[in-house]
């Protein structure tokens, strides 16, 4: 996950800039496909730690080059974040100071100011050379085992207590008090007065007194990009867009033969990698409204949860060494091949009008009737050929 993730944001910054890699990483259905395509569990809460724990370790080496830093991660790591901050800002030339200090306030919005049953347990700071900045946070509700992420972006911010949030990722649980939405003001002017006038001690004995029937009924929130997970762990075809997905394998059958004579004839490079490729294209060039369904992008790489399948490392590898070549072509002028990938893009979306193809669980089969040519491997380990991959998946199927 981070040498992939590293080349794919190398990609992203050489066609589009460093301002749309924070737009991008701002969006949670991006943010979602993103995590997706690298291998991760399609909808796991961990997904957030993964992709801000690769891009850390994956982009910290080329921090000079492209001029992003990213600080921060769970736990003792999210606490070193304004230290990290103040220390770029001496390296680089920018407000050190004022983004830690940002850092303790957005952290403190999203535990003390927004109240909604859920805990925060990361804050991943990623911020430009210019100083502009996205934070993605996330809060674990331990009782009902879920996770609800946050996001925040520079570009836009005119307060942080005026609807701040970029997005938000996660089911509501019960009401909610939010006292950095825009209309919480009074409120926030009434807690300030009581306070100045009234001292703690009076205020806590109003309380105790209030009458609870006098109480005002919350404002429903604001609508933002919002994404809501299914229950259910496996991915299956009501996750999925089948009009997008069909245009991108034909895509691939269409325009990789055509795009990629040259590279198709390097051992291991086959179909099924420029049909990873074909997905990792979506995620380099796509528009917002192309990652409603993330779990679509799990059919790049699969999961290393074995859903939808085991992660083929032959064609992750093979997948690395494209887009590095690819990256690495284009930063001495020859773009020829990203130009590749962004007509393959073009191509599936082309296609998807009118294409049609296998049903998902076809194409899932098919998955798992290669897994092992292609590298399987899962957290269950290396998948075994097929005749002795059959028996051991009924085996699992009988496990309690």
């Amino acid at each position: 996950m981070t040498r992939l993730g590293a080349v794919i944001t190398e990609a992203i910054v050489i066609h589009y800039g460093r301002d749309e890699l924070l737009a991008r990483m701002a969006h949670p259905f991006w943010f979602q496909s993103f995590g997706a395509v690298m291998g991760m569990d399609w909808h796991s809460s961990g997904i957030t730690t993964s992709v801000i724990g690769a891009l850390k370790r994956g982009l910290t080496p080329l921090s000079g080059e492209l001029g992003i830093h990213v600080c921060g991660g769970r736990g003792k790591n999210s606490r070193q974040t304004p230290e990290e901050l103040i220390a770029i800002g001496h390296r680089v030339g920018i407000d050190g100071g004022a983004l830690a200090q940002t850092s303790r306030l957005v952290a403190k919005v999203d535990s003390a100011a927004v109240q909604d049953g859920f805990d925060l347990y990361l804050h991943g700071f990623i911020v430009t050379d210019d100083g502009k900045w996205v934070v993605v946070q996330q809060g674990m509700n331990d009782a009902r085992r879920q996770a609800r992420r946050y996001h925040w972006h520079s570009e836009g911010l005119k307060s942080f207590l005026d609807s701040p949030h970029a997005a938000i990722e996660g089911r509501g649980q019960g009401e909610i008090v939010n006292l950095a939405d825009h209309r919480a003001l009074p409120s926030r002017t009434g807690q300030l007065e009581l306070l100045a006038s009234l001292g703690p001690d009076k205020i806590v004995r109003e309380v105790i007194a209030l009458d609870p029937s006098r109480l005002r009924k919350p404002v429903a929130q604001p609508m933002l990009p919002h994404l809501i997970m299914p229950e259910h762990h496996d991915v299956r075809e009501e996750d999925v867009n089948m009009r997008r997905l069909h245009g991108t394998l034909a895509a691939a059958a269409d325009r990789g033969p055509k795009d990629f004579e040259d590279l198709l004839m390097t051992p291991g490079v086959g179909a099924r990698t420029v049909s990873a490729l074909a997905m990792v294209a979506e995620v380099v060039h796509g528009a917002p409204c192309r990652f409603s369904d993330p779990a679509r992008f799990s059919l790049a790489h699969g999961g290393k949860d074995r859903h939808p399948f085991p992660v083929p490392l032959k064609v992750y590898d093979e997948t690395i060494r494209v887009m590095k070549s690819a990256v690495g072509k284009a930063r001495l002028g020859r773009e020829e091949e990203l130009e590749a990938l962004r007509r393959l893009d073009d191509q599936a979306r082309s296609l998807e009008r009118y294409v049609t193809g296998p049903d998902f669980k076809e194409i899932i089969a098919g998955e798992f009737r290669h897994s092992h040519e292609w590298g399987g491997r899962s957290t269950f380990g290396w998948e075994p050929p097929e005749e002795e991959g059959n028996r051991s998946e009924q085996g699992r199927r009988r496990a309690p």
